[in-house]
């Protein structure tokens, strides 16, 4: 686990979801631009309400700044191709418009 950073822009919309014990969390993809100017998507997780409503009510493209749990990956696309991704436990939000604890 790396306590990590990220800004970038929300990639489509944040869902709300559920889980089995009946606790609600949000999701979203997140875009950030790596040193070499490629983009990477983040996955992004979080359990907490007042960070949950705020992914909730960002819009498509919004600026966003998120701080947590950072879990560097690597995926295979369907041509064979390794692939960087990185995945995050969001518990701090900022956007250009707001923030929350």
């Amino acid at each position: 686990m790396i306590d990590a950073h990220i800004a970038g822009r929300l990639f489509g919309h944040a869902e709300q979801r559920q889980g089995q014990s009946g606790s609600n969390y949000v999701t979203c993809k997140i875009k950030v631009l790596s040193d070499e100017g490629d983009s990477l998507i983040c996955n992004v997780i979080s359990f907490n309400t007042a960070i949950c409503q705020a992914l909730l009510a960002a819009e498509d493209g919004e600026s966003l700044s998120l701080s947590g749990a950072l879990t560097p990956k690597v995926w295979t696309d369907k041509h064979g191709v390794a692939r960087p991704a990185i995945d995050l436990v969001a518990h701090r939000f900022l956007s250009q418009t707001s923030s929350t604890p």
